[in-house]
């Protein structure tokens, strides 16, 4: 499996990134790769469950968080600091699909990979909202 290499590619940035805190940032981006994996993952699992029309609201859960996630991992790997406003609106937009997304997937406590998808959720939503305390 490839390793993320978010780190070295932030560390190689040829400017100051807008001051903004690597740690923070490199954190907030692995965990909004991890999370966009792992909410696709989750949904496709939904779908082989028996109990599938049971989880039709988990499922597009998943996906919007998913989706959110990945956009945000996006527009954080080009951020340069220009435009704080787009940066801090999806941060605030991936934490809230990723609270949503984990509290659904929580109470899914049959399902191994909705509760893997509950932390993963957990963890992206702490990443986005330390990156924002840190942008101030």
């Amino acid at each position: 499996m490839t390793t993320l290499k978010v780190k070295e590619m932030l560390d190689a940035y040829p400017s100051a990134l807008g001051g903004v805190d690597r740690e923070a940032l490199t954190a907030c981006v692995e965990a909004c790769v991890s999370c966009d994996q792992v909410c696709t993952a989750c949904a496709d699992a939904c779908l082989s469950e028996d109990m599938v029309d049971e989880l039709a609201t988990c499922v597009r859960s998943d996906l919007d968080c998913a989706d959110v996630c990945g956009a945000t991992a996006r527009v954080l790997s080009r951020h340069t600091g220009s435009d704080a406003e787009v940066t801090r609106t999806m941060l605030t937009a991936c934490a809230a699909a990723c609270r949503a997304c984990g509290e659904e997937c929580a109470q899914h406590t049959q399902h191994d990979h909705c509760q893997l998808c509950a932390e993963a959720c957990r963890s992206c939503e702490d990443a986005c909202e330390a990156l924002l305390a840190a942008l101030g």
